[in-house]
């Protein structure tokens, strides 16, 4: 009796050290994880306390103590050569939203195309798009200006919303989402029932690519929102300039006037807020069409 009522003591102290030991373990992954964050938010927390201060406090004051110039400093932002401010914002909501919906929608019909139908050279073209994926964006900067410069279109809207219509992460995207959330059941019966190919498309297969399709749009447009290169190249007017190449050029006067850092840090402040609101908009409809999915199903 004794031999196993000490069997059983020696049996519970193991899976108490072993329950201890894996409670241990798990600190380390969450450890792990808020350093990440920490490390990705910090710069965040440092922009949001820097556009409290006046240009004096900016320098002056220690790095996360706030200041009291945050009101002052928009409404500078905001005179600023008469809101150009607001206008880059705007261009940049022109750029990434306009772009974003138009690359969703060509991502959505070329990547349900590669999916659902067979035709010669799929697998070829399906590959092509791939190796567009791994190219550099600084490899076709150069050579997209020249093409559109030789149309005319240069230092236009069009000349940054036409290169970013084109997405090859975003079909790639597609046609996997596609592939996998489509049913070719689903396709046959809808032409059986006579229904065409776009009826098909727009009926059946698009509310099921939904999620994918809200991806494809967030992260095309944050993609726009911080792009810098490609309107660099394309743009000499800067009444047409996005946020980014806005900032960088109050940046780059800043070095003689040196009041105009408050107004950079307060811009960038300010840029952020879309790409936050945008997510957390998206976020509700991804929660959306989870719940639909496992309703449906």
């Amino acid at each position: 009796m004794s031999t196993t009522a000490t069997t059983a003591t020696t049996a519970t102290t193991a899976t108490t050290a072993t329950t201890a030991g894996r409670g241990r373990a798990s600190w380390i992954p969450t450890a792990l994880l808020l350093l990440g964050a920490l490390y990705c938010l910090l710069p965040v927390a440092w922009v949001a306390i820097a556009s409290t201060k006046s240009g004096g406090e900016l320098f002056s004051t220690f790095t996360f103590l706030p200041g009291t110039g945050f009101a002052d400093n928009i409404a500078d932002l905001s005179a600023y050569r008469d809101g150009v401010y607001w206008r880059w914002m705007a261009n940049s909501l022109l750029y990434a939203g306009l772009g974003a919906l138009l690359s969703c929608a060509v991502s959505a019909l070329s990547g349900y195309a590669l999916a659902r139908y067979r035709f010669r050279g799929r697998e070829a073209i399906f590959n092509v798009l791939l190796t567009g994926v791994l190219m550099p964006p600084v490899i076709l900067a150069v050579p997209q200006y020249l093409l559109l410069a030789k149309a005319d279109t240069a230092d236009t809207y069009l000349s940054v919303l036409l290169p970013n219509i084109l997405s090859p992460y975003g079909i790639y995207l597609a046609r996997i989402y596609a592939a996998a959330a489509v049913p070719a059941e689903m396709v046959e019966a809808g032409r059986m029932d006579g229904a065409g190919e776009w009826r098909i498309f727009r009926s059946v297969a698009l509310p099921m690519m939904r999620p994918g399709l809200v991806t494809v749009f967030l992260f095309q447009f944050v993609t726009i929102w911080n792009n810098f290169l490609l309107p660099y190249i394309m743009l000499g007017d800067d009444e047409k300039f996005p946020v980014t190449l806005g900032l960088f050029t109050l940046l780059r006067q800043g070095s003689a006037t040196p009041a105009l850092y408050t107004l950079v840090i307060t811009g960038a402040l300010l840029a952020i807020i879309p790409l936050i609101a945008l997510f957390l908009v998206i976020q509700r409809f991804w929660s959306l069409d989870l719940l639909s999915g496992a309703v449906k199903s």
